[in-house]
């Protein structure tokens, strides 16, 4: 008896995990290409150089996801970067007064 419940509980338990496998296929190659091809209508192209490769990808799906008419998630699309230079900003201490509490590094 213990067979037969342990048997229906294992099945109650695996059934589940079958219903939450992934049931969509792989792309294909066709579908690969015709994305490419989509890609590269939209502007980006992929022998250019390198140097603003994700922003240019981005921007080209963005335009592929605009002429489906996908609206825009709060997810992916193209980045505003930014970047700062220049020196490091001075910092005034009270322990540079302190004998013995100097910087580490400086001889």
């Amino acid at each position: 008896m213990k067979l037969i419940k342990s048997l229906v509980v294992a099945a109650i338990v695996a059934v589940p995990v079958v219903s939450f496998a992934q049931s969509s296929e792989p792309l294909t190659r066709a579908q690969v290409r015709a994305e490419l091809v989509q890609l590269e209508k939209a502007g980006y192209n992929p022998t250019a150089d390198y140097t603003n490769y994700p922003q240019q990808i981005q921007a080209a799906e963005a335009r592929v996801s605009a002429q489906n008419g996908v609206p825009a998630s709060g997810f992916g699309g193209v980045a505003e970067g930014s970047s700062a230079a220049g020196a490091r900003a001075a910092t005034v201490s009270s322990q540079q007064d302190i004998p013995g509490l100097g910087p580490i590094y400086a001889h």
